[in-house]
């Protein structure tokens, strides 16, 4: 007798908001880590629904901007890489860090458990600021009392083969490994994953 998994009518929802690389800007539909995300949670059992709410070139500021929209999906988790940009574009990092703990105070207002996943900056635009721009990430997540991926694109950073011509954006390779970066983090907060229950006999 074959078995079948049985999901909710309303499957709990895991929320990734985030800037291009959660997009997944540059590869083909399918490769981004929120869709392989998604296949990963089916094949291990779990019900839940990915909402990718990654939008190329967004700030911290636009995310927040934008927050209550993307809340129309009900998340009970969400998965927040954010920063990058705020970095990129030298934008003030007291503010980055603001819209960050603000983000992460309405998802929880929301009933939304948060995962923020930190970010670096590359060596070029000065130690020093990248060192007070790595240190946002736990700041926050201490703060608000959150988990969180101490760096996104651990193992993916540098490497040219895990990344686009512009040295930023991760090709589909890249994104399997931010796949497992994520998930080592993610998965011991998810709740156990539904069991197969059998099929109804055919009549």
């Amino acid at each position: 007798m074959s078995a079948t998994w049985a999901f909710a009518a309303d499957p709990p929802v895991i929320l990734c908001l985030g800037d291009s690389l959660t997009a997944g800007f540059g590869v083909a539909p399918g490769s981004d880590y929120p869709s392989l995300l998604q296949q990963r949670l089916r094949e291990q059992g779990y019900p839940h629904r990915v909402v990718n709410a990654g939008l190329s070139g967004d700030t911290t500021a636009g995310a927040l901007r934008r927050l209550s929209w993307s809340l129309r999906s009900k998340p009970t988790l969400a998965i927040v890489v954010l920063g990058a940009n705020d970095g990129l574009r030298g934008l003030d990092l007291s503010e980055m860090k603001a819209n960050l703990s603000q983000i992460v105070a309405t998802l929880q207002q929301a009933g939304v458990v948060p995962l923020l996943g930190g970010m670096r900056l590359p060596p070029n635009l000065g130690a020093g600021h990248d060192t007070r721009f790595q240190a946002i990430y736990p700041e926050v997540a201490q703060e608000r009392e959150i988990a969180l991926i101490p760096f996104f694109l651990e193992g993916v950073a540098g490497d040219p083969e895990l990344n686009q011509g512009d040295g930023i954006h991760p090709t589909a390779a890249g994104y399997r490994v931010i796949l497992e970066n994520v998930w080592r983090h993610l998965a011991p907060r998810l709740d156990a994953p539904v069991p197969p229950t059998p099929s109804e006999p055919a009549t």
